[in-house]
């Protein structure tokens, strides 16, 4: 691992009612779209236990890790859509300027404070275009009755976003 650093491996949007709103890979054409929508759904019971054990702060820092590689953080917004971000360990080649890659054995939740900060950003952004309508996502009517057709975010704005948030950071980067 020494001439490997962490990165984001996917970005995962998932809404209040645990539906996925959007799922990114990085790089999308080395993951497996199937095991990542798995390791997701897997993390949504953490969500639900540390609830009611939660204060102000939306960091759910570290809800598990997966293998020696993987690991899955969380954050929660105050509209009860969840962000899971799954790093891997050994998920780029390090480069002089990586100023943690050597001595990296683990990372701690503030690294991706700034990943979260982001991702929270480009959310609200989405949330105030007037054309989106976050109740169209949702699988449940406001009726009670179940939706069908796709849920998930299809902005390209939001979509670029989130692909430059998994592609720009790194531990020990503060600004997004």
């Amino acid at each position: 691992m020494s001439n490997r650093a962490p990165s984001i491996a996917c970005i995962g949007v998932i809404g209040r009612h645990n539906n996925p709103l959007h799922i990114s890979l990085f790089p999308a054409e080395e993951r497996a779209p199937l095991e990542y929508q798995f390791l997701l759904s897997s993390c949504l019971d953490i969500f639900e236990a540390r609830l009611p054990h939660k204060t102000v702060d939306q960091d759910f820092g570290l809800l598990q890790a997966v293998d020696e590689r993987l690991a899955m953080y969380g954050w929660l917004t105050n509209t009860g859509v969840k962000f899971v971000v799954v790093v891997d360990m050994e998920g780029r080649p390090a480069n002089p300027l990586d100023t943690k890659s050597s001595a990296a054995v683990g990372l701690r939740d503030a690294d991706l404070k700034p990943a979260f900060r982001a991702l929270q950003t480009a959310y609200i952004m989405l949330l105030r275009n007037p054309f989106y309508t976050p109740d169209e996502h949702s699988p449940i009517a406001p009726n009670g009755e179940q939706r069908y057709g796709s849920t998930q975010i299809t902005s390209r704005k939001f979509i670029q976003e989130i692909k430059r948030i998994g592609d720009a950071w790194a531990p020990g980067v503060n600004v997004i």
